[in-house]
């Protein structure tokens, strides 16, 4: 069972992941990337790491996509779909990736790791205060020092993003 779900989000991920790379609107792509970390969450979640599936939503999912969609509302939407990345060489990409793509699937196919993979062992309540005590202790500096240096860079965009009033 965990194998279908397994191969049921990582299908999602990938496919969504595409939506991401080929959609010619920003906001098309933000979401896409938006449903590639949800289906990313949901492997954290079946391969016993439920600590990394919030983390991954809370973090990638509810900051980063933020972030990203304050940039996509910042430049002229209207004006970037009508600019392509690759102007006349998609195909080429996309025989690539339907080639990596039935690697992938081949690999997936012919492996016989599911059938022998062993279920994670659960520890309790007691991962996620050891986490914390570390980070909150231990790490306390360098995680301050990477929130300020992510606040710095907002800022920095938002003053190279707006435009100048005469």
């Amino acid at each position: 069972m965990d194998q279908g779900f397994f191969l049921l989000f990582a299908t999602v991920s990938v496919i969504t992941a595409l939506l991401l790379v080929l959609a010619r609107n920003p906001v098309h792509s933000a979401l896409g990337l938006m449903a590639c970390f949800l289906q990313i969450s949901a492997i954290f979640v079946l391969l016993g790491a439920p600590l990394l599936a919030v983390i991954q939503i809370f973090v990638y999912v509810g900051a980063i996509m933020v972030l990203f969609l304050f940039v996509i509302m910042m430049i002229d939407v209207r004006e970037a779909v009508l600019q392509r990345f690759l102007p006349g060489g998609n195909l080429p990409a996309l025989v690539l990736v339907v080639l990596l793509g039935i690697e992938m699937l081949v690999l997936v196919l012919w492996s016989n790791r599911f059938s022998v993979a062993e279920p994670v062992t659960k520890r309790g309540g007691d991962q996620l205060r050891e986490l914390s005590t570390t980070l909150f202790a231990d790490y306390l500096l360098p995680f301050e020092a990477a929130s300020v240096i992510l606040l710095a860079a907002l800022v920095g965009a938002i003053v190279l993003a707006r435009k100048e009033s005469n």
